[in-house]
């Protein structure tokens, strides 16, 4: 067994953030303010028994793997340098708290995506690495609705149901106003009794009271600078280093409980999902396979020309819609799922810093079986848009 280092050399960057220059206080009245930030960071404990057998891994020397998934955040979006994005931070806690102890890290954060897409791919791209402890951060990508609450259901209870029994923790970030979806997802976390991180919690009220300003901790609107990703990194360390503190010996550990009836659904736990070169059209008029223009590896279909129309078949009770969104010489397409009523989704986007695949539910409370969706290009589109090209990047379906 090799002995950890003590919790208490953890990096505390937190501290150093909250230091005079930061919260216009020294000595003591620093002190007072980080232990007041550490509190309100730390929304829950949870039931930490899977924590506590992934720490006691780690100290018996064994190789542990760090996961991570979410959206740009997680990705490491505004980091300086991959060493600073929060999941290689917090990677690094690990192998410094456990040292001779092998550590992997598994980030599964893609930018400008939400836990609908992050349900349909954390087997492929997270759990397939058997993470041992993972972040779960889509507090800003994801709206604050039961909708988005149902697809992060789907995304816990996957892990949860891994075979290693992974621990997780949910990260709640936040928009320049102070939002996030923490009101519907912390409904989750509490349903499973998971630890919940909140930066919004911990910086919101010194901001909005003057004692910091945004820019200490944010590079943008939503992208922590490299302060912001050792603070996140630092709080999740602060909650393994509390239950490192307790450690049982391993004979004394706690068996992690059952894993609960769903809270809202289970449907986004049994999924499916098809990239571009993975669907084959079932009926095809001008649509060709094309590179993938987000994904290097992957394809889509693409249409340029009004009346091009293809069909594909999937399994699933919901059926979910991919489409590349960006702004450029993009047009509107007229989706169809068996004979329900369509939808046009328009893939022009109103912004500029870049494109981005859009997820969006198409139709739920299918019949079991196969359906068909159906894609026709139209030829009315966006004002702003000097083209019509489209591009299917995926289905997915749930409730499998």
């Amino acid at each position: 067994m090799r002995p950890p280092v003590s919790p208490a050399t953890s990096s505390m960057t937190a501290c150093l953030l909250l230091s005079a220059s930061l919260l216009q206080g020294t000595g003591d009245k620093a002190s007072a303010a980080d232990d007041d930030l550490l509190q309100r960071a730390i929304v829950s404990m949870g039931d930490t028994a899977r924590l506590q057998r992934a720490l006691a891994k780690a100290r018996r020397g064994e190789p542990v793997t760090i996961g991570s998934i979410g959206g740009s955040i997680t990705q490491g979006a505004s980091a300086t340098t991959e060493e600073n994005r929060y999941p290689n931070r917090l990677a690094a806690w690990w192998g410094k708290t456990f040292p001779g102890t092998p550590v992997k890290l598994a980030n599964a954060g893609i930018g400008a995506t939400g836990s609908n897409y992050g349900a349909l791919r954390v087997q492929r791209d997270l759990l397939s690495a058997n993470p041992d402890f993972v972040v779960v951060e889509y507090g800003v990508n994801d709206g604050n609705s039961e909708e988005c609450a149902e697809t992060l259901e789907g995304v816990v209870r996957q892990i949860l149901n891994h075979p290693n029994q992974p621990a997780v923790l949910i990260l709640f970030m936040m928009h320049q106003n102070g939002a996030n979806a923490q009101e519907w997802h912390g409904k989750v976390g509490a349903h499973y009794s998971l630890p919940m991180v909140s930066f919004r919690d911990a910086f919101w009220p010194e901001i909005e009271a003057g004692r910091m300003k945004w820019e200490d901790v944010m590079a943008d609107v939503v992208h922590p600078n490299d302060r912001g990703h050792a603070a996140m990194a630092d709080f999740v360390e602060q909650v393994c280093a509390r239950v490192l503190q307790d450690l049982p010996a391993d004979d004394a550990l706690p068996e992690p409980g059952p894993v609960p009836a769903p809270l809202l659904t289970d449907a986004f736990e049994h999924v499916a999902l098809l990239e571009g070169e993975d669907l084959k059209p079932v009926a095809n008029d001008g649509w060709v396979l094309d590179p993938d223009p987000i994904y290097n590896g992957h394809q889509c279909w693409r249409a340029d020309q009004p009346g091009s129309a293809v069909e594909f078949e999937i399994d699933g009770r919901i059926i979910m819609f991919m489409e590349f969104h960006v702004r450029g010489p993009m047009g509107m397409g007229r989706v169809q799922v068996d004979d329900r009523e369509p939808i046009v989704v328009d893939s022009w986007f109103d912004q500029t810093w870049g494109g981005f695949r859009l997820t969006r539910e198409l139709a739920r409370d299918l019949a079991p079986g196969k359906h068909r969706v159906r894609v026709e290009l139209l030829a009315e589109k966006h004002a702003d848009s000097t083209g019509n090209e489209f591009r299917i990047l995926g289905l997915g379906a749930a409730g499998l």
